[in-house]
């Protein structure tokens, strides 16, 4: 209840523990005939208070803590920085640490391995807490709202249905809009990333036709374009309804991309390197008292590069990454201003409630050492940053980042930087580097604007208890006859109007992979656990880590905003109770075990969410195909065998799988069967057939097997024609787990970003004869 903050809406609704509700019968009496009948409809009513606001959720992604202009940071954040001026900030909110986890948990209210997002959806695995799956236990806020009578929907990256299950035919189940999670509404993507200039659209359940990579456009905006149009429609055609939007865009998650204009915006102003960077943050920071005056710089860790270790013919390149960066946040950020102003249009902005998450979680170091084509990372496979200059020149120099032809991503000090003055980046669970974010919460119509940071302790699962509270509802013990979860979070609407109001969360646990931490009355317990994200490759050491071999730190965060203080061996006592607490809440909610999300990532690739089957039979209508749901030919022994019917003018693309900025593709041009293997744009390997090819009916093979067992090893490939080799050669490596994360397997064009360079211009260069199937078998 809302009485002492004074943001009570009405005389409490009903409470209803049960949802739905039960239907309202009839207020008419009927009798015999319609003279004998009495006609008198009940009169409309609502469970919900009366006024009840609009809600508005935005969150950006990959995003540090100390980026926005607002804060002291470096990027400029016009709408974050309007939101703040009306509203109020919290410089003690934390995130998951994590993708998928952060918005699983923001989402139900509950903590993330609870429900199911113990790791990314691509790489969920069999235990509970790792699924990928948000489970019917715990549902969702748009579920809960909309039964209450809210407009509902979801605009931009979704990231939690299981990879393999986000095909054009489903199921549908744990898709966004759908009986399941609960939105009226959804338009976006949903997988981790995408390109923002051919991303993978899906409207509902209807994977859209591809195209996008027009003249001029830019996913941010196009998402931003549907949500005001949904708002407004919603306002326009049932005006007494109020709405919840979720509008989360893919920025500034990896592949980093958006207009030059944006970009040079920031040219030369990150000249000084991300030491530098990071040490002017820091100034602003207290100047502006965001942070503590006591509080200190964390060191950089040895394993990063200092700026000044950069050879001086890279740096161009990797400042031209972070400016890239910066204009990407800045655009996303303005795009969200948008929706203010249609919110004012409408004339609702003071009854508007509005969460405006900076990030899921903190800056990404999953660039490592900058590169042109960022699933290197992800793959495991090392390179030297001349071969991404190299590629980068050969494409146009500095001018193709932020463009359709890289899928860049910067240098792993940039996101240290934008961290300050925090340890640590997105991944790690033990520092607030990868956890804390800055929230402003605005409701011109009831929460006074206040400048002061609001102090305490809070979490992305805190913001559903606090929606459910301000609307006076009871989280329901029943939904669809399914009994409910608790609610993990706590509401912090006792702080709207409050900076000194003692905190109500008490406790609270971080896991990710392996790296931990246990909240508790002002004091953390941490570990930073076995995986450094800005280290590229694996290190051997890895597989035989265990968690109770790991060493505790502790942190009296009263005295220590930035757990800069070690202070494990001063309380041993405290530290041993906070493990403890640890291991209790881990079993709880389904951690155990405890690095359970490496097992797709590290131990067990082959585990990680795919089509199960080993042959596949395709028709020229197949496209569009998720990468994760598609035939595995570019990481896997394997046979692809294509009926077809070629012609004297026959061209275009017979199969493809990825992107740009990795993939695989055979077609035919002039006459020649082209085959390409792109290894993420730094290796291009070519084989093409050298006499003419047959006219009338083919067969046509292209047989591909690994050369050795190694990690991302050799493979070789042959090409037949009618039983005939017409083309090999040797990749020099492979792409062990996925070229993309939302592009595609199409059959008969390259629907979305083209693999090759050599059709580049033609996209997505459609077959224009026949193909009767494709079989894809996978070999011993």
């Amino acid at each position: 209840m809302l009485v002492a903050t004074g943001l009570m809406l009405a005389l409490p609704a009903t409470a209803q523990e049960s949802l739905p509700f039960p239907p309202t019968p009839s207020g008419s009496t009927a009798g015999p005939t319609i003279a004998q009948s009495n006609y008198s409809p009940r009169a409309a009513s609502s469970p919900l208070p009366d006024n009840a606001p609009n809600i508005v959720v935005i969150m950006l992604d990959d995003v540090g803590p100390a980026l926005p202009d607002v804060y002291g940071g470096v990027i400029h954040t016009p709408t974050l920085g309007k939101l703040a001026q009306e509203g109020v900030s919290y410089n003690r909110f934390h995130n998951a640490a994590m993708c998928s986890p952060t918005r699983a948990s923001l989402l139900t209210g509950r903590n993330h391995h609870r429900v199911g997002n113990g790791q990314i959806a691509e790489l969920a695995n069999d235990w509970d807490g790792y699924s990928g799956r948000i489970p019917r236990t715990s549902a969702t806020v748009a579920k809960v709202l909309g039964y209450y009578g809210y407009a509902t929907a979801a605009f931009g990256k979704w990231h939690n249905t299981p990879a393999n299950e986000t095909t054009a035919v489903g199921p549908y189940t744990d898709w966004p809009a759908g009986e399941g999670i609960g939105f009226d509404y959804f338009y976006g993507f949903l997988a981790g990333e995408s390109s923002q200039w051919e991303p993978a659209v899906v409207e509902n359940t209807v994977r859209l036709d591809p195209s996008h990579g027009r003249e001029g456009y830019h996913f941010t905006e196009d998402m931003t374009d549907k949500a005001v149009s949904w708002m407004k429609q919603v306002h326009a055609l049932t005006p007494d309804r109020p709405f919840f939007m979720y509008w989360a865009p893919g920025a500034s998650h990896g592949p980093h991309h958006i207009f030059k204009e944006w970009a040079d915006k920031y040219a030369g102003k990150f000249d000084g390197g991300w030491d530098q960077m990071r040490e002017d943050i820091f100034a602003r920071q207290k100047a502006l008292g965001w942070i503590p005056a006591d509080t200190e710089l964390t060191p950089r860790p040895d394993s990063l590069a200092a700026w000044a270790d950069i050879p001086e013919d890279e740096k161009p390149f990797q400042r031209r990454l972070m400016e890239v960066f910066a204009g990407y946040t800045e655009h996303a950020d303005t795009q969200a201003g948008r929706l203010l102003a249609a919110l004012d249009e409408m004339g609702v902005r003071d009854n508007t409630l509005i969460f405006y998450v900076w990030g899921d979680n903190g800056s990404s170091a999953e660039g490592q050492n900058g590169t042109i084509s960022e699933l290197l990372a992800q793959n495991g496979i090392q390179t030297e940053i001349k071969d991404h200059i190299r590629a980068m020149n050969e494409l146009g120099g500095l001018d193709v980042l932020g463009s359709p032809k890289a899928d860049n991503m910067y240098h792993a000090g940039w996101a240290w930087a934008g961290s300050t003055p925090h340890r640590s980046t997105k991944l790690v669970a033990a520092h607030f580097g990868g956890t804390r974010t800055p929230l402003v919460v605005s409701w011109p119509g009831k929460i006074t604007p206040d400048d002061t940071p609001r102090p305490q302790f809070h979490h992305v699962n805190d913001i559903v208890p606090t929606i459910y509270d301000v609307l006076d509802i009871t989280a329901p013990r029943l939904v669809d006859g399914i009994s409910q979860d608790p609610l993990d979070g706590v509401s912090m609407a006792y702080s709207f109007n409050s900076a000194t109001e003692p905190g109500r969360k008490t406790s609270q646990y971080f896991e990710i992979m392996g790296s931990r931490a246990f909240y508790q009355d002002g004091w953390i317990a941490s570990v930073f656990g076995p995986r450094t994200p800005w280290s590229s490759g694996l290190d051997p050491a890895i597989f035989k880590w265990s968690p109770d071999a790991d060493a505790w730190e502790l942190h009296d965060l009263g005295a220590d905003y930035s757990q800069a203080n070690d202070v494990a061996a001063a309380h041993p006592d405290r530290l041993e109770a906070l493990k403890a607490d640890f291991d209790k809440v881990a079993r709880e909610n389904k951690v155990w075990p405890v690095g359970g999300g490496l097992w797709s990532v590290v131990f067990h690739p082959e585990d990680a969410p795919s089509n199960p089957a080993t042959s596949f039979q395709y028709t020229q209508e197949v496209v569009g195909v998720p990468e994760f749901a598609a035939p595995k030919i570019g990481a896997r022994n394997s046979l692809v065998t294509i009926q077809a019917e070629l012609a004297s003018d026959s061209q275009g693309v017979l199969y493809a799988l990825g992107a740009f900025s990795g993939g695989v593709a055979l077609w035919v041009d002039n006459g020649t069967l082209n085959y390409e293997y792109n290894l993420f744009e730094i290796e291009r390997t070519h084989l093409a057939s050298s006499s003419p090819l047959p006219t009338g009916k083919v067969t046509i093979e292209v047989e591909t097997r690994k050369a050795d067992t190694g990690h991302a090893g050799p493979m070789d490939v042959e090409v037949r024609v009618n039983g005939q080799a017409v083309a090999s050669g040797r990749v020099p490596r492979h792409a062990p787990l996925a070229f993309t994360a939302n592009d595609a397997f199409d059959v008969g064009r390259d629907s979305y970003s083209p693999v090759s360079l050599a059709y580049f211009d033609r996209k997505p260069f459609a077959f224009n004869g026949r193909i009767d199937r494709l079989d894809v078998k996978y070999l011993e």
